[in-house]
């Protein structure tokens, strides 16, 4: 069974079970500053877990792109990627574990055809806060999972909680047993030896753990659950890594063919990193060095390296690039139109960093002859730091050098002069926040509605072509990105704010409607990523001011909100501005 079949039979059997299919949202996730990139299914859905309404309704299903950047240096082995899909269901508040797990168990057995001895689960031990989850065990039992392949676990295995404070609860956990032998008498899903392979999990948010540690229980209980579908495949399969799936096969074998000196583990790198690449570009990510902008480029880079180290042309990746978008094309459509985009940001990328590695090369190369005439066996972070920062040379990259030559290196080091010259350039990552799911109080709702007037101001004074290109809100600011092919005069600015300022004084209504997105569009609202939306959406209007397709939440009048101030614009990327602004409240 193919990934893509996986997908449109998972996504057929919740919408013949009362749920309504919603597209994917983009990697680049909109207003939510606690994470780089779309790291699960969930996090689009953030505001309606917290219990706004969602237009389509409380039964919901999808397919979501993913990236998940902790395991970058992990990739080249059997198992880890970075960029994956995740096919997920929700109950906003309707159904709770009885049929959430009988679902997931029909789907596994009947529609899967998973044998039932195959399926082993988890649940959740109990401990102080909440009690041991023997309904979710019971609920098992009934379906037919076999008694001794039902486990229970602790917090650190069975309970879902997004940061330090927030919706969580216990969740149980799916395994496919592999057929491995066990790796010891007491093998079991908690082990890694690789016997078993978690498939699915579901989460039953019923509590919320506040900043004082305490859980209470939530008015609305959610579902949240989420399969990934390269591991699913390559397991319904009988394929021993995701690489082997019909998802990498085409690019894996033509890089064999390609290489002048073959390893699996450097294939491996550029066939993941070219696709996780591809779909960040495609969704709107650019290379830079900053947050998600430095991860797309060290993902650019480290393919280019390993490239390099089989021996492949490097003018070759145009034709990777079409390889991968072909074999793609069917689950991933929009890549088709935006080919050129992609093909352009990867070989600019590539071009730039031939330069860097020529020049930071050397350098390291000088670097390890001293090392070698002090008989040492270890990089030091100070070097490492020299040169990332005079010759943009990444440190993984000298990682990966220092380690073929015999040498160790001193990350340890390297972070503490990295973050000392974070603090000197304001340079890095923006502040995350450490609440997890997202931090929906006055001030960021306030800031989301400023969104609005903003985008709607920068149109009256630069012009329509001034659109939103993305945005960041966070309790002490919002961050705005629209295209404009030149720096806003002071000017410019001060007549923006003055009409932000204008329509908040105004103390204007804010109505939200919902409606099919062709209704919106007649309407007049505008939006972003109009293919993420369903078939309603909400539209929300500010006075006759402005009015845009939205998820929310935004205040219901204008006034109270603040001063709106801007504090910086400067550019963003190639023909796009940002602009960071404040409200300040008398």
């Amino acid at each position: 069974m193919t990934a893509l079949e996986i997908r449109n039979k998972y996504l057929e059997f919740f919408k013949e079970h009362g749920h309504k299919v919603i597209p994917s949202a983009p990697l680049i996730p909109e207003n939510d500053p606690s994470v780089l990139f779309t790291t699960a299914g969930m996090h689009p859905l953030v505001p309606y877990l917290l219990g706004e309404k969602h237009p389509q309704g409380t039964r919901l299903t999808d397919y979501q792109k993913c990236l998940r950047t902790v395991d970058i240096d992990e990739v080249g082995d059997n198992r880890h990627l970075t960029f994956f899909e995740m096919l997920g269901n929700w109950s906003l508040g309707d159904y709770f574990k009885e049929e959430s797990i009988k679902m997931s168990y029909e789907f596994l057995t009947k529609v899967l055809n998973i044998p039932v001895e195959k399926i082993s689960v988890t649940c959740f031990a109990g401990d102080k806060d909440a009690p041991r989850d023997e309904e979710t065990a019971k609920i098992w039992e009934k379906c037919g999972i076999f008694k001794n392949n039902i486990y229970f676990f602790g917090k650190d295995d069975n309970w879902w909680i997004a940061g330090e404070e927030g919706p969580c609860g216990p969740d149980t956990e799916m395994f496919y047993d592999t057929g491995k032998e066990p790796c010891s008498p007491n093998c079991n899903p908690s082990c890694n030896c690789g016997k078993y392979v978690e498939i699915w999990n579901n989460v039953f948010m019923q509590y919320y753990k506040n900043k004082d540690g305490k859980y209470e229980q939530l008015k609305q209980k959610n579902v949240d659950t989420g399969l990934g579908l390269e591991r699913m495949a390559m397991l319904l399969q009988g394929k021993e890594t995701p690489y082997d799936t019909e998802l990498f096969a085409p690019i894996m074998q033509k890089l064999k063919e390609l290489a002048t000196n073959d390893n699996i583990s450097s294939r491996r790198i550029v066939a993941e990193h070219l696709r996780s690449s591809i779909m960040v570009i495609s969704d709107g990510g650019r290379p830079s060095n900053i947050d998600r902008g430095y991860i797309l480029r060290r993902l650019i880079r480290r393919m280019t390296r390993h490239l390099n180290k089989l021996g492949i042309n490097l003018n070759l990746i145009s034709e990777l690039i079409d390889l991968n978008i072909e074999n793609l094309k069917e689950m991933y459509p929009e890549l088709i139109n935006n080919r050129e985009t992609i093909k352009n940001v990867i070989i600019e990328e590539k071009n730039k960093f031939m330069k860097t590695l020529e020049h930071g090369q050397k350098e390291f190369n000088k670097a390890v002859e001293k090392a070698k005439t002090e008989n040492k066996t270890e990089i030091d972070g100070q070097t490492m730091f020299k040169l990332y920062e005079t010759y943009g040379f990444p440190p993984e990259v000298t990682k990966e050098l220092a380690e073929e030559q015999g040498f160790s290196v001193n990350l340890e080091e390297f972070d503490k002069l990295f973050k000392e010259h974070q603090e000197k350039s304001r340079q890095g990552s923006e502040v995350k926040f450490k609440g997890g799911l997202a931090d929906q109080n006055e001030q960021t709702i306030a800031y989301h509605t400023a969104t609005h007037l903003l985008h709607k101001a920068l149109q009256i004074v630069l012009g329509d072509h001034a659109k939103q290109k993305g945005s960041n809100i966070t309790t002490e600011r919002l961050r705005f990105d629209f295209s404009h092919p030149q720096k806003v005069t002071k000017e410019e600015l001060e007549e923006v704010e003055r009409i932000v300022n204008e329509q908040i004084q105004k103390d204007l209504k804010v109505v939200c409607e919902e409606m099919t997105l062709e209704e919106a569009k007649a309407s007049g609202a505008t939006g972003l990523f109009e293919d993420k939306y369903g078939d309603k959406v909400k539209v929300y209007s500010i006075g006759d001011f402005s009015k845009e397709i939205c998820g929310g939440p935004h205040v219901e009048h204008t006034k109270g909100m603040g001063t709106f101030k801007i504090k910086k614009e400067e550019a963003s990327s190639a023909g796009v501005r940002r602009i960071k602004a404040v409200l300040i409240k008398e």
